[in-house]
């Protein structure tokens, strides 16, 4: 698929507008539909589990569209996990991988029969003093740094996540001496990986580390895997990947004995580019030396620019003519909430509607009520025609529902 929506999606973005206004979240589920299969396809091994990062976007209605391909999840809090479930999948599909919770949330996921990575010595000690015989996998720091930006790379040495591939030692201690029940192991070095090099260097340190546990059932190996955010853009090779990984893999299980699962947790990969943004320009204001497009939403809506420093290309739905101007795109908030700067955009009047892409991962996950604004409506459209609202715009008494006067 090309990277610019067609004119056709173009066309159907409009009418979603026109139904249900701005600021609006739009996904094609036939662009995640694609996605999933292609990376179902690069992986040539008979065990392989994709299991959706659900962090990237909640929304249940998502949730059952991936079910529906055949997907798991991955979930890193308990309300995550309590989603899934209510979305139709088993316990035997979410893997459940946080980091730094309370023991009532570790009890209620071994209560709801979900699968358990532990990430800290701590935890996996009290795991084994009051939660005897109940499988879990460990989640390894294999100190090999990826990802695009620091907030997003996790693996490096004093990242919080994991246990030390130096502590491999203390872990196997604690192993023998509690009778840990060990299915898995598990890693994730961070997002917007680009160089696979990397990714398979820290997957060789997982594999090392398999190789000391007698009877694991899955290595796990995250995901990170980066999308084209602009056109011609260079994205994770996922075909290479997906080919050098399935062929290790399928030579350490030789080694080991006995086929593992291979699971992966791609998250952004799966739903980033199916995602558009919709906003409505306010105004145009021009300063000495700028000029602004201001738009109906902020960072309370779309934080990744502010936030990671992100790039959303930006189309100008209303005007797709030759002549442009330079803007800088900035929001309502009443805070710094720049989305772009010095982007050359078909010429903005105000009541234009802009679409920023790759919209749909980390977007309405991440908004908030800040400035007291209300959280947008999100539609999906599936098929020729169809669109269909999975998620209606907050009003003011769902904002003052939970205030207790």
């Amino acid at each position: 698929m090309s990277f610019y929506p067609s004119e056709k999606i173009q066309k159907r973005l409009l009418r979603a507008v026109k139904s249900h206004g701005t600021p609006l979240y739009v996904y094609n589920g036939d662009q995640i539909k694609h996605q999933y299969r292609r990376f179902e396809d690069a992986f040539d091994f008979k065990n392989v589990e994709i299991h959706f990062a659900t962090k990237a976007l909640t929304n249940m209605r998502i949730l059952q569209l991936l079910k529906s391909l055949g997907a798991g999840l991955d979930a890193v809090s308990i309300q995550e996990v309590k989603m899934g479930l209510m979305a139709g999948f088993t316990p035997e599909d979410i893997i459940f991988t946080p980091s730094g919770i309370g023991i009532d949330e570790y009890k209620e996921a071994i209560d709801l029969g979900v699968r358990i990575n532990i990430d800290n010595l701590e935890v996996l000690e009290y795991f084994g003093l009051h939660f005897k015989g109940i499988p879990i996998g460990i989640r390894i720091n294999p100190h090999v740094m990826a990802g695009g930006n620091p907030k997003i790379s996790v693996g490096h040495m004093d990242s919080k996540f994991g246990i030390s591939v130096y502590q491999m030692p203390m872990v196997h201690r604690l192993v023998e001496s509690l009778g840990l029940r060990i299915e898995g192991l598990h890693m994730h070095t961070g997002s917007d990986i680009l160089d696979i090099g990397a990714f398979l260097q820290a997957s060789e340190i997982l594999f090392g580390v398999a190789e000391s546990f007698e009877d694991l059932s899955y290595l796990d190996f995250g995901s990170g895997f980066k999308v084209a955010y602009r056109e011609n853009d260079i994205e994770t090779d996922i075909e290479e990947l997906g080919k050098a990984l399935s062929q290790r893999f399928k030579t350490f299980c030789t080694a080991y004995g006995k086929d593992l699962k291979l699971i992966l947790e791609p998250g952004k990969y799966l739903v980033s580019n199916s995602g558009y943004f919709l906003v409505k320009a306010n105004w145009i204001k021009q300063t000495t030396s700028n000029v602004f497009a201001q738009v109906d939403s902020g960072f309370n809506h779309l934080i990744r620019p502010m936030f990671y420093g992100a790039h959303h290309e930006i189309l100008n739905l209303s005007n797709t003519g030759e002549k442009s101007r330079v803007y800088s795109i900035t929001g309502y908030i009443c805070e710094t909430d720049t989305f772009a700067v010095n982007r050359v955009i078909p010429e903005i009047s105000s009541g234009d509607i802009l679409c920023f892409l790759n919209a749909g991962a980390y977007g309405f996950a991440m908004s908030s009520n800040y400035n007291s604004r209300l959280r947008p409506a999100e539609v999906l459209l599936e098929g020729k025609d169809g669109m269909t609202l999975i998620r209606k715009r907050e009003s003011l008494e769902d904002l003052l529902r939970l205030q207790v006067f």
